[in-house]
């Protein structure tokens, strides 16, 4: 796959325009093959670019601007339409490649699934990483319905992949009974309704280690964020989302990567999970990367 073309297509505002010069890449994920209610996060990344045009450049929580770091949007990967394995195989074969070049890589889904090959590429550079989950589901089901590629399937995948100690969720608030037993009996840590409190807990504990931090949508109550496949209700404010963003930010972990997923535009006519979505981006590139 090339990146020595800047993305034809509508670009999150200022994007650098040499992907060699950039620290981040910013790519999107546009799948929603395995999705279980509502499909329609395929259209994320695109949107999520198209509405940051609205975005101030300068970040008033963290005082710093855009400007300051190089990060070249790369546009979606092209994934093939309705093939799960096939989709997951070329965004981790994608990811390799930015790794191996030595850049922080930034996605935009699409349906959680794709987190899976993601932080599984991630995982092969930095063998000690740790996860950090944001989510109204635990992601913790062996299936769904006797499919095992699923968007409920990534937080079990690379539990079993790295070890359960090394994954921390946060925000949860459903799932199946049976998938917080196991994570008890696992020693997995997940941290029901709440995010920015029990994230201030954990990070000291992640200090000097990598940390890949995924982030769903659907953690924000619909409320805030209405446009996603699988909304419930009883989450967090986006106010408590960019505070624990920029908590993770001023902490000693490492972080090698991250991304966003399940911003479905079609349920929200307002825009409003779009453009919140692109503010998340922006601070997650300007906290994130030092």
């Amino acid at each position: 796959m090339r990146f020595d073309e800047a993305y034809s297509g509508n670009v999150f505002i200022k994007s650098h325009p040499s992907y060699e010069e950039s620290q981040v890449v910013l790519y999107g994920m546009p799948m929603d093959w395995t999705v279980s209610y509502r499909p329609g996060s395929r259209f994320g990344p695109a949107r999520i670019r198209e509405v940051s045009i609205g975005l101030e450049e300068y970040s008033a929580y963290l005082d710093r601007e855009l400007e300051e770091v190089k990060y070249f949007d790369a546009g979606d990967i092209p994934l093939p339409f309705g093939n799960p394995q096939r989709s997951i195989d070329m965004i981790e074969e994608y990811v390799d490649q930015l790794l191996a070049a030595g850049k922080f890589p930034l996605g935009m889904g699409g349906e959680h699934l794709v987190s899976w090959p993601v932080m599984k590429a991630v995982y092969k550079k930095y063998p000690d990483l740790a996860i950090i989950h944001f989510d109204a589901h635990t992601d913790l089901r062996e299936h769904y319905e006797g499919e095992p590629l699923s968007h409920s399937t990534p937080i079990r995948k690379i539990a079993e992949h790295i070890g359960p100690q090394n994954v921390y969720s946060f925000g949860i608030r459903s799932g199946m009974k049976e998938e917080f037993e196991w994570a008890k009996e696992n020693g997995m840590h997940i941290s029901k309704f709440e995010v920015l409190e029990p994230l201030k807990e954990i990070l000291p504990t992640l200090a000097g280690r990598p940390v890949y931090v995924t982030i769903d949508i659907d953690v924000l109550d619909p409320a805030h964020a209405p446009g996603t496949g699988t909304v419930d209700c009883g989450g967090i404010t986006s106010k408590e989302l960019l505070a624990s963003i920029h908590e993770i930010a001023r902490s000693e972990v490492k972080v090698v990567g991250g991304d966003l997923v399940e911003v479905a535009p079609i349920y929200d006519p307002s825009e409003q999970t779009a453009n919140t979505a692109s503010k998340l981006i922006r601070e997650m590139i300007l906290g994130w990367v030092k």
